[in-house]
């Protein structure tokens, strides 16, 4: 008995680690159950924007750093991957098409006036001040469609580097809590109603839930309007991932030498996840689906995307961020610039 007791005990001392995932995703779970807790508290705060704020406190953390970097990693970098793209799909189901059209066809006008003139700027002058890598694209489309998210749908298309999606969304979410503050305080200077004000933000604002913590300090009605608008810049999510595929294997196909590289490091042009997208959207739009499946399916998005954004927080390095610190900050101010400006005056000629 004494000798199965030891074993017993031996067995139990030597059980492996967590390994793999685990630790990263067990962290993340954390991360999200704070930032849940920090919104319930501060309800103008967004949990997705708490949610990458604490992963970039947790890689700069004395005690969390070594394990953010270490056995970590792998979870936190699969969450801000995979679980960025369930959140994604989720996300269509927000969307309904009967919506988005019932704008009318010069609101409709003035979002895709305003996404183009904004991706557009932005990649201009992203090159312009030099930046490494991605970043100029992805900026450009956080700035342009729907903040972080769009940032991961782009950047898995493009298969861009984990450092370059990691400062983007710091950049879009820090300008997008920033505009939560300052618009509202611009909205009867610049002389805008519940409409306008609602519109101008829903075609401004980078993040879902950044519109609506700005549009609700204007009314019921701005709300309405700014969700609206909102959702038709997330709907053409869509075509820009599917853009961004087509020219990857374009260059794939240049660069490469032989028929058997030709096939290879190629995204398909309409990624699975972008797919499942627009599958949502359809599913929206039948109105087939009862309200309490609609509920918990927009809880479910929240807390995917938030443990996504969680992960990718995670992977900035502000080090890094320094070097390039000026240029990128720049990068966010003009890109600012023109996605307000632009919808400001968009808004005053349609409505």
């Amino acid at each position: 008995m004494a000798l199965s007791l030891r074993q017993r005990t031996t067995r139990t001392r030597s059980l492996p680690p967590l390994r793999g995932d685990a630790p990263g995703l067990l962290l993340a779970a954390v991360g999200v159950a704070t930032a849940v807790a920090v919104h319930t508290a501060v309800p103008a705060v967004p949990e997705l924007t708490a949610a990458v704020v604490l992963g970039m406190a947790a890689a700069h953390l004395p005690g969390l750093r070594p394990v953010v970097r270490g056995v970590a990693r792998p979870g936190l970098s699969m969450a801000g991957k995979r679980l960025m793209r369930l959140g994604i799909v989720l996300l269509g189901l927000k969307l309904s098409l009967d919506d988005v059209l019932g704008l009318g066809w010069t609101t409709v006008a003035m979002v895709l006036t305003v996404v183009a003139a904004t991706f557009a700027g932005t990649m201009w002058l992203g090159r312009r001040l030099g930046l490494p890598g991605d970043q100029p694209l992805l900026v450009a489309t956080g700035y342009s469609i729907c903040g972080a998210s769009a940032i991961g749908a782009v950047s898995q298309a493009a298969g861009s580097e984990e450092e370059d999606v990691a400062s983007s969304v710091a950049l879009v979410t820090l300008c997008g809590t920033l505009a939560i503050a300052v618009l509202p305080l611009l909205q009867h200077p610049l002389g805008l109603g519940e409409v306008e004000f609602g519109r101008w933000v829903g075609a401004s604002v980078h993040d879902v839930g950044q519109v609506v913590a700005t549009a609700q300090t204007g009314g019921a009605g701005a709300l309405r309007e700014a969700v609206l608008v909102k959702l038709m810049r997330v709907v053409l999510l869509a075509p820009l991932v599917a853009g961004v595929a087509v020219v990857v294997r374009r260059n794939a196909r240049g660069a490469a030498g032989t028929g058997a590289e030709k096939g290879a490091g190629r995204p398909p042009i309409l990624p699975l996840f972008v797919a499942g997208f627009l599958a949502m959207i359809v599913l929206r739009t039948t109105g087939v689906l009862p309200e309490r499946a609609l509920s918990l399916a927009g809880n479910a998005q929240e807390l995917l995307l938030a443990a996504a954004l969680f992960g990718l927080g995670s992977a900035v390095h502000l080090p890094t961020m320094v070097r390039t610190g000026g240029r990128i900050a720049l990068l966010g101010l003009g890109s600012w610039v023109v996605v307000a400006g632009v919808s400001y005056a968009g808004v005053l000629l349609t409505t």
